[in-house]
């Protein structure tokens, strides 16, 4: 997507319509933001907008906070941006709050003035995934957890959420480990742990790469089968592990909806200032919901995903 000004709808009678700055950044550079961009697509079309998405090129708070300080500098008149660290980053999250109309997604960051959270309530996708892994260990086991930081709010919520969902049923978190989105670690985290426990049950991946390392780590060791996985997201790789067994389920969120919604919301919140902000969810927050997918609904799945990408 390509910047620029942008041409909202605002505005009527004979008044020229607003031009309006709208931008969306994500939290690293994976495939599931491809489908954010499609429902980001979908309200460009529809509005007669444009948004700029931004990608952070280490997957680091420090570049995020660098690219966010930048588009606020530029007088954009609304951002989204999936918080790498919510915590640290509430100092440079306020000062662009201060300077724009500024929205979460996917991952949350509820101390910072944020006026809105569109995405997943992380903690129940998480214990929804419990739920499953449950159902995979019917008599327990040993477990590890992967993702690309542990200080991430979404991170944060899901690991939580699983740990509710397995307490009391003899289910025991191992190991856990970070690779700070770096691919090749994630999948040499799984081969690490895979080869350091040899009675480990099930590995979990937090973040949408993740499945994808784990299916490529456990079909390399051997561990199809041997070693289950469930893990979240809907990259290709981990769609087509539930497809050939070596990994048992996803938790599917709704990045289409993270694309459209926000895009729809910076604009209304841009181009309509007073009546937008008391349209705003009380809770401030829109939680656009999860899905379970494993072998029984993989290709169903697929197909609507791909329609999806298609716009």
């Amino acid at each position: 997507m390509v910047g620029g000004c942008h041409r909202s709808s605002g505005g009527g009678g004979s008044a020229e319509p607003k031009l309006v700055k709208l931008a969306f950044v994500t939290n690293n550079t994976s495939e599931f933001w491809k489908i954010a961009g499609a429902g980001i697509h979908k309200f460009e079309k529809e509005a007669k907008v444009q948004v700029d998405l931004k990608y952070p090129s280490t997957g680091t708070a420090e570049s995020q906070n660098q690219i966010l300080q930048d588009l606020a500098a530029q007088g954009y008149d609304g951002i989204a941006v999936s918080v790498i660290a919510p915590n640290d980053q509430v100092p440079v999250l306020d000062k662009v709050a201060e300077k724009t109309n500024l929205i979460t997604v996917d991952s949350d960051a509820p101390k910072s003035k944020r006026q809105l959270y569109i995405g997943t309530n992380n903690y129940e996708a998480g214990k929804a995934l419990g739920g499953r892994i449950v159902q995979l260990l019917p008599k327990g086991g040993k477990i590890a957890v992967f993702v690309g930081t542990f200080a991430a709010e979404n991170a944060t919520q899901r690991f939580k959420g699983i740990q509710d969902a397995i307490a009391g049923h003899q289910i025991e978190i191992v190991d856990k480990r970070e690779d700070n989105t770096d691919r090749a670690k994630a999948r040499a985290n799984v081969e690490d742990i895979v080869n350091a426990h040899h009675d480990l049950s099930l590995v979990v991946g937090l973040y949408n790469y993740n499945g994808p390392a784990i299916a490529a780590a456990l079909e390399g060791l051997g561990k199809k089968g041997k070693v289950l996985a469930a893990v979240f997201d809907e990259d290709d790789g981990t769609l087509d592990g539930i497809e050939n067994g070596v990994i048992q389920a996803t938790v599917v969120q709704k990045p289409f909806m993270f694309g459209y919604l926000a895009s729809k919301w910076m604009d209304d919140l841009a181009t309509k200032g007073q009546a937008a902000k008391a349209a705003l969810p009380p809770s401030h927050t829109i939680d656009t919901g999860v899905d379970i997918i494993d072998k029984t609904n993989v290709a169903a799945f697929k197909k609507k995903l791909a329609e999806l990408k298609r716009g």
